[in-house]
């Protein structure tokens, strides 16, 4: 009796609008081996290995703190350190995303033209990686809490919708520039600056009314365009409680709606070309 081979068959005549998440599944254990190259590459051959993982955040936490708590002078209901901490924890999973999504093709161009497999596999393998920025920095935030002795508010069940809407927040952005980046390679030097500049525009070491106070109506609307200056000001609410976020947090959810669908479908547009253009 012989035995059942399987087959894979690539239809070039087939076209669709939206990424085949059943190939996906089928391919979830390349999914899993770029994940795990991506983790040991980032720390190959570095004389302090995994602590970059700590010093990084701990570094960047110190300075928005002394910019924002002491210059400044922000004002928040918990200590400002722990104020800040809370928010970089989800923008550094977003930002880390968002950097390395956006040369991950170019990068695998190599794999790309030799064998065939869903490309999208690419730039959602940086989000597993993601992770150990945003586990480090929630780490920090715990120690905080206790310290300042600090206890989670009511709402703190929250906390992991939140993240989850942060998670598709950095696939969305991340989905869109790895497929923009292959034909515009300007993007390969936009990245960083947008992810500079988004520090500052995303409420991380200041609350988000700090910034909507200064701005004319019009302009607090654009500001909530931002899709993770709603996430921020969630996460942190739902940790530490005190006012509610403003309503135009829902405008940041509904623009993550619209860049993650968006993206889907541009990435699927370009797909089939990308093999002519890294």
């Amino acid at each position: 009796m012989s035995k059942l081979q399987h087959k894979t068959i690539i239809d070039a005549k087939k076209k669709s609008i939206v990424p085949d998440f059943k190939e996906l599944r089928q391919y979830k254990d390349l999914f899993l081996t770029l994940a795990w190259r991506d983790f040991r590459v980032r720390y190959a051959q570095t004389t302090i290995g995994f602590l970059w993982a700590i010093l990084q955040p701990v570094i960047t936490l110190l300075i928005l703190s002394l910019v924002f708590g002491r210059f400044v002078g922000v004002e928040t209901d918990v200590p400002h350190i722990l104020f800040t901490v809370a928010g970089m924890s989800v923008w550094s999973y977003f930002s880390f995303v968002m950097t390395n999504s956006g040369n991950s093709i170019i990068a695998s161009q190599n794999m790309i033209k030799k064998i065939y497999f869903p490309r999208l596999i690419i730039p959602l393998s940086k989000a597993v990686v993601g992770f150990i920025d945003f586990g480090v920095a929630l780490l920090i935030m715990i120690v905080l809490m206790i310290y300042y002795q600090v206890a989670p508010s009511p709402y703190v069940w929250l906390a992991p919708v939140f993240i989850f809407i942060g998670v598709v927040a950095a696939l969305s952005v991340g989905i869109w520039l790895s497929a923009l980046t292959v034909r515009y390679r300007d993007f390969q030097h936009v990245v960083p600056f947008m992810v500079q500049i988004g520090l500052y525009i995303t409420p991380v070491a200041y609350p988000a009314e700090f910034a909507v106070q200064q701005l004319p109506t019009w302009a607090s609307t654009i500001y909530y365009l931002n899709p993770m200056a709603g996430v921020v000001q969630g996460f942190r609410w739902s940790m530490f409680g005190g006012e509610a976020p403003d309503s135009l947090m829902f405008l940041s959810i509904f623009m993550i709606l619209v860049i993650f669908i968006s993206g889907l479908f541009y990435f699927k547009k370009v797909e089939g070309d990308m093999a002519d253009y890294v």
